[in-house]
């Protein structure tokens, strides 16, 4: 029996790297039918509001901007929050609002409901956005449209009731 005078060597466990993730790009699928026709009814649907706003005179016989009552002129009753409490209500001057800014007065269109301004510039938008997507198959610019929306509501509502707010402190 021999010995042999060299030491077997000590190895060391090293720990395995992780393997790199392969990330693939995200690839939107196409919008259903149904999605595609229901934005194309929603573009035609604010296509007929900014339209509409279009027909309507925000002037007084004066030529001076309306501040509001401009829906008046659909046949539409005056608001009854102000008949009744002589303060405006949160939606007062929406209307005139559109019709100024279809009349491209965006200045006097702030001043009777900014709110309004820009709600309208952003029905602007969605026209081509929504006709654009649905010929398409896939969204312009966002990821879901549900909460695009939802974020878009909770906004307008936020600044609807804050405009109102400082309307009725100021004045």
């Amino acid at each position: 029996m021999t010995v042999d005078p060299t030491p077997e060597p000590e190895y060391e466990l090293v720990p395995e790297l992780p393997q790199p993730r392969v990330v693939r790009p995200r690839v939107p699928r196409k919008l259903a039918w149904v999605v595609r026709v229901l934005l194309v009814a929603m573009a035609l649907a604010f296509a007929v509001v900014l339209t509409l706003a279009f027909t309507l005179n925000p002037y007084d016989a004066d030529g001076q901007p309306r501040t509001m009552a401009t829906h008046t002129q659909l046949g539409l009753p005056p608001c009854n929050f102000v008949t009744l409490t002589g303060k405006p209500c949160p939606a007062c001057g929406m209307t005139t609002s559109f019709a100024l800014v279809m009349k491209g007065d965006l200045l006097n269109s702030a001043k009777a409901n900014w709110v309004g301004t820009g709600l309208a510039l952003t029905c602007l938008v969605c026209v081509p956005w929504a006709v654009g997507s649905a010929m398409r198959g896939r969204y312009f610019v966002i990821g879901s449209f549900e909460k695009a929306s939802t974020v878009g509501v909770i906004v307008l509502l936020v600044a609807m009731f804050s405009r109102w707010g400082v309307v009725l402190l100021t004045g």
